[in-house]
């Protein structure tokens, strides 16, 4: 099999002194309330082996499990146009910025903890404290996407809510197709494991490493699963010994070049020396 990997991106990535090989699975465009068991049973499967893991965004699962939003539904008041205008703008993606997003954390939690997270980033921020505001109003504010039709027009009046009981869903998987697979929230800017499947032994921080370049892309890719596999070690071994065998051709041809070299500083002294002698005399 050929792995392949985004514009910009790598196959293979270290973890803990590992080596991993990253396939980009092209999909199609996943449909709101389809199964996420067939979706996978599609794309991932055909390829898949044992010992392998399987990363998949968690905008898959989420419209799979039809966690969205829609912009109809949202009316906006007086308080999220005020505080949205001294929020910030990501280029990742829609933000508090937008006055959607802050009404929707509204919604979601409830007015005084969205001020009390308002004034404590602005507090922090001071002293160069970022990310504060949705580390109070928590990962169902600020794991929302969409709103955003820069990349993909689908998403311009839907949001995509977090995926429910991501681990949950990654053990159906597991138990259903044989997959072990992983849910992340990631972009270019940082990287979240949501959920796995419980017979995955690596750490978070290990599981994050894979995915720290964000493999899946962040624009118009379509490769929001991703297929990780260990590189084996006959292939790093096997490359090891090619570097040492070039290491070693290139060892022999400077010595054999330095010879020559000897070779012809002997010769040149020997016709030098004759006429030095007749001198001489």
């Amino acid at each position: 099999m050929e792995f392949y990997a985004n514009e910009g991106k790598n196959v293979e990535i270290e973890v803990n002194g590992q080596v991993y090989m990253r396939h980009a699975i092209k999909t199609r465009f996943v449909q709101i309330g389809e199964s996420y068991i067939d979706f996978f049973k599609e794309y991932a499967l055909p390829l898949y082996q044992e010992g392998d893991i399987i990363s998949t965004s968690e905008k898959i699962i989420a419209l799979c499990q039809n966690r969205i939003v829609r912009r109809e539904d949202i009316k906006i008041g007086f308080w999220a146009k005020l505080l949205s205008k001294f929020a910030s703008h990501p280029d990742t993606g829609v933000g508090v910025g937008e006055t959607i997003k802050m009404q929707y954390a509204i919604d979601t939690v409830g007015l005084p903890r969205v001020l009390w997270a308002a004034f404590a980033s602005a507090v922090t921020k001071l002293f160069g404290k970022k990310g504060v505001f949705y580390e109070i109003v928590g990962m169902e504010v600020s794991g929302l996407d969409g709103f955003y039709d820069k990349v993909w027009s689908e998403y311009r009046d839907i949001g995509i809510r977090i995926p429910e009981n991501p681990s949950g869903v990654c053990n159906e998987i597991k138990e259903k197709l044989g997959i072990s697979c992983m849910i992340v929230d990631a972009n270019d800017l940082g990287q979240e494991v949501l959920g796995y499947s419980d017979d995955i032994k690596l750490s978070l921080d290990e599981m994050k490493g894979l995915i720290r370049d964000n493999p899946s892309g962040q624009g118009s890719e379509l490769t929001p699963i991703i297929l990780i596999r260990k590189k084996p070690e006959d292939d790093a071994a096997g490359k090891e010994k090619s570097e040492e065998a070039l290491n070693a051709d290139a060892d022999a041809e400077k010595d054999e070049n330095t010879s020559d070299e000897e070779l012809k500083e002997v010769k040149a002294e020997s016709e030098i020396e004759p006429d030095a002698s007749s001198d001489e005399e």
